[in-house]
């Protein structure tokens, strides 16, 4: 059974899964199937951004609902496209759908990239998808961190270079909210002599502190208590009220809003505010790697970025347990737990499809 599962984009705690006709393949195109993807709280940033930022065009839906992007893995069922072999194994950008057809493009050993129309006013990172066989941070024992964590960890990795690559804005402390996020404690790992300083709840606090990658984690109840020294604030909880109160404790020289941990708090950009210290800026990943592959050429991105993921990797083998769910109801009902934000920080949800 080929299906698909539809978000309300107006309420999106309503869903559906809809049985669906299997894809026809034209020429020029294949078939993947959907088969092992992760669910987190990126995922509901891309839906609650979904019209700002165009997340819902990647995978269209009937009007008014959408398919929320994930990421793992398919493999290919058909193929009328040149070079792309039936039975390939592929890492990307996926939908909450058993099958996607695309039009592949630029294939070679590493893999292609979906030139499907409606896909080429997106942004180019989230157009590929990379053969297993030929990626330098895949191994088939890491799967499950790969799908959980690999996403994140590249928006990690490309904002932790874009703070380093400015100098940190003059400052010496970074402090980022949600920091028992994923998002957040991969930021703060590779955030090197710098003083980092976690945001969380309550709840999460003990957990947040046990990460040993935070020098100092407070609760958001204790935001008065942060240093007034020359900071760059990372926003990844998107919680309009948290970054007013971090601003006026702290005026910090950088602001960048990364997520919406915190969607129900009325997440936002950070557009139109006036806070002391720096203008509240969306962190946009895509836009540092195309700065960087101009650097570094071709390859460096994902040599560098494969290099900090074997870093990681070990580490964080010690701070996540993996539940495996199996089939549409599963990727649903951990949808609805993301989206309502009650997954404990340790838990990580993979699907198999």
């Amino acid at each position: 059974m080929a299906w698909d599962l539809l978000v309300d984009r107006s309420n999106l705690s309503r869903t559906s899964i809809v049985e669906v006709p299997e894809p026809q393949v034209p020429d020029g195109q294949a078939l993947l199937k959907v088969d092992r993807v992760g669910m987190t709280a990126n995922n509901v940033t891309y839906a609650v951004f979904g019209d700002a930022m165009h997340y819902w065009d990647f995978f269209p839906a009937s009007e008014g609902f959408g398919r929320v992007p994930l990421w793992g893995f398919c493999e290919v069922v058909e193929s009328r496209a040149d070079g792309v072999q039936e039975g390939t194994r592929l890492y990307g950008y996926l939908p909450t759908s058993s099958h996607l057809v695309v039009q592949p493009s630029k294939v070679d050993a590493k893999g292609f990239r979906d030139a499907s129309p409606h896909r080429q006013h997106l942004p180019s990172p989230y157009n590929g998808l990379t053969t297993t066989t030929e990626d330098p941070a895949y191994t088939k024992l890491d799967e499950d961190l790969q799908v959980l964590y690999r996403p994140l960890f590249m928006t990690s990795f490309m904002l932790a270079d874009y703070l380093q690559d400015n100098r940190m804005f003059g400052a010496e402390t970074a402090i980022l909210s949600s920091a028992s996020s994923k998002t957040s404690y991969g930021t703060a790992f590779l955030l090197e002599g710098v003083h980092r300083i976690g945001l969380t709840s309550a709840g999460n606090q003990k957990f947040t502190e046990s990460l040993g990658c935070y020098d100092q984690v407070l609760t958001y109840d204790e935001v008065g208590d942060l240093p007034t020294g020359p900071s760059v604030y990372v926003d990844v909880a998107g919680n309009a009220g948290l970054r007013k109160a971090v601003h006026e404790q702290v005026v910090p020289v950088h602001s960048a809003v990364v997520g919406a941990a915190h969607h129900t708090a009325e997440p936002s950009f950070g557009g139109g505010e006036e806070l002391p210290g720096g203008k509240p800026t969306f962190f946009f990943a895509p836009d540092q790697m195309r700065k960087r592959y101009a650097d570094w050429g071709p390859d460096g991105v994902e040599t560098r970025h494969a290099a900090a993921w074997a870093r990681f990797v070990p580490v964080v083998r010690d701070w996540v347990d993996v539940v495996l769910g199996v089939g549409p109801e599963a990727l649903q009902a951990d949808w609805l737990e993301a989206l309502a934000g009650t997954t404990p920080p340790r838990i990580g949800h993979v699907i198999q499809l």
